[in-house]
């Protein structure tokens, strides 16, 4: 099994004139009334333990009270911008709950919990460093996955809505075993799409904690589903195998999962579905997906080496040599999604 190292420290690369232009043409580049750095002026901070008191890995941080209350209403103003027009009526009914910092990982995000104060319904949403590679992650699973994603850029600071769910580590250790043989086998479809689906857009780094389960209840059954809920690893590592969940050992239970429930002819089915259904997304965006390709193809959001062996790899899979001539990570993707449209139905899947 090779070992799928993710490196510790990805760089954050900047927003180019292009992206940017980009942004604001599809409503996602607005003015904000605070900025990721305003929120770095904490004087103080606790550790967040979850209900079995274990470190959650964030910390909730306290300003001075001047700062307080200005970053307060400046999170209402967020909040409003991103969940309705920005109509500034409601404020005098939000509570801005809590900030935590999350020190671990490469985005070190802000969680915001905003409440009504009316009827003490709340919601969350995150404050990060405005990174290319991120945005672009972004903007791909909003166009190429099942979920519309909300989220808004304002010069180095990304806002993002919050996606809820059970993390997935959370899920295969206390809420798998306790399934349905019908639930497991629904689960393991849903892995075999995702795993697919994260592959083909080059998604990287989806180990059990960057995605969450989403239960819905449907008529006299739970139905589940997969999403991503970490972007930071968009097109940026060099090894194919980190752009597909199997490989991941925090993965494992829902390999075993696939292959308990599944055999050859059905799994490769479902990679077939879930292929026929990306083209189909690609051809609903068609004019929006070229334009943020045009704007990835230019760009620089990863190494060279990481570009070099990635292309490798994926024309030994592929046996196209289109991929040797790619020069960045975005033409790279843009050949993958080329190779799909034009080839998905003749295509023989290979993974799982």
């Amino acid at each position: 099994m090779e070992d799928l190292k993710i490196s510790k420290k990805k760089p954050s690369y900047p927003i180019t004139s292009k992206l940017h232009h980009y942004l604001t043409e599809y409503n996602r580049n607005i003015k904000m009334p605070v900025f990721y750095d305003d929120l770095l002026r904490f004087q103080g901070s606790i550790v967040v333990y979850d209900k079995e008191d274990n470190d959650t890995l964030w910390i909730r941080v306290y300003y001075s009270e001047f700062d307080r209350n200005e970053i307060d209403l400046a999170l209402k103003k967020v909040y409003t911008i991103l969940h309705s027009d920005g109509n500034e009526n409601t404020i005098p009914f939000l509570n801005v709950d809590a900030i935590d910092y999350c020190t671990f990982g490469n985005s070190k995000p802000f969680r915001i919990k905003v409440r009504n104060i009316l009827n003490d319904n709340y919601t969350y949403f995150y404050v990060k460093t405005a990174d290319a590679s991120r945005i672009y992650g972004l903007e791909l699973e909003h166009m190429l996955s099942p979920y519309n994603l909300n989220f808004l850029v304002s010069n180095t600071t990304l806002i993002e809505e919050h996606i809820a769910g059970i993390p997935g580590d959370v899920f295969i250790k206390d809420m798998l075993p306790h399934c349905t043989k019908s639930e497991k086998s629904q689960i393991a479809k849903e892995f075999v799409k995702f795993n697919e689906r994260c592959m083909i857009r080059l998604l990287g780094d989806m180990r059990s904690y960057n995605y969450v389960i989403v239960p819905t209840h449907d008529f006299d059954h739970v139905v589940y589903k997969i999403r991503a809920i970490d972007f930071d690893q968009q097109s940026y590592e060099g090894k194919f195998n980190i752009y597909r969940p199997q490989f991941f050992k925090e993965n494992f239970t829902m390999v075993a999962l696939v292959s308990e429930c599944f055999q050859r002819l059905s799994i490769d089915q479902y990679k077939i579905e879930e292929r026929s259904i990306l083209v189909k997304r690609l051809k609903s965006f068609h004019g929006r997906i070229d334009e943020l390709l045009d704007c990835m193809a230019e760009d620089v959001i990863s190494k060279p080496e990481n570009v070099d062996l990635l292309k490798t790899k994926i024309f030994e899979y592929t046996q196209d040599s289109k991929f040797l001539d790619c020069q960045s990570m975005g033409q790279i993707l843009k050949n993958a999604l080329e190779f799909l449209t034009h080839n998905y139905e003749n295509v023989n899947p290979q993974g799982l």
